[in-house]
């Protein structure tokens, strides 16, 4: 697979706790220099990005973000409000303590709750596989081909883990009714790229992707942080 259809899978992803405007500027440089996918970046600069972009680039912001266990009214706020702010992409955290629970019911709603306040913008969930049994993992690949929303994500970044190949490989076995899979967090070569999409994966979340054929290229980097992506 050549590099630029690996950049074109690839959500260039900005979401430390510390990001300035700088920082997140210098990313959406590079997404529209390497025609990323998206940037994923924290709500509150979607605006910004948005009219610092244009049309040139997606852009993508997390809801729920890191935990899940907001209410189902605030993810929804937020949502609308990322919106309304520019967002032409959601990436949201399931309750995970719901999943723990079995309240399996409450989740599929809630993702669909979400998905109706896009208004027609991409819907990712994130389960956060390093924090579930297989068995949930394989449920929640059921919910979310139940629901509404577009794909399935591994992780935040910011647990105990990031995607793993058993992981995208359990999700291409149990996934249906075409949703999509994302890989994120530990992808930190070209390999584990390559890897990722053969196993199924379909987006990937992840800075360092773009940093590596940066380097290949001579270019220096931007300095971002990208906590654990």
């Amino acid at each position: 697979m050549e590099i630029k259809e690996i950049l074109s899978k690839v959500d260039h992803t900005l979401l430390a706790q510390g990001a300035t405007w700088e920082e997140i500027k210098a990313i959406c440089d590079d997404g529209m220099r390497y025609e990323t996918a998206s940037v994923c970046i924290p709500p509150s600069y979607v605006r910004q990005a948005k009219e610092y972009v244009g049309d040139s680039l997606k852009i993508c912001t997390v809801i729920g973000f890191p935990n899940g266990y907001n209410t189902t009214a605030v993810k929804c706020f937020e949502t609308a409000e990322a919106v309304r702010e520019g967002a032409d992409e959601i990436d949201m955290v399931i309750n995970i303590g719901w999943l723990k629970d079995k309240q399996y019911d409450s989740i599929l709603k809630e993702i669909n709750c979400v998905k109706k306040t896009c208004d027609g913008k991409l819907l990712k969930v994130i389960i956060e596989t390093c924090l579930l049994t297989e068995e949930e993992k394989i449920r929640m690949c059921e919910i979310v081909s139940k629901s509404d929303a577009d794909f399935i994500k591994t992780s935040t970044g910011f647990s105990t883990g990031g995607a793993t190949r058993e992981d995208i490989a359990l999700f291409a076995q149990h996934v249906t009714n075409g949703k999509k899979i994302k890989a994120a967090g530990g992808i930190a070569s070209l390999t584990d790229a390559l890897d990722m999409l053969d196993l199924g994966a379909s987006r990937l979340g992840t800075s360092r992707i773009v940093k590596i054929v940066k380097a290949k290229e001579g270019g220096e980097e931007n300095g971002s942080q990208d906590a654990s992506y």
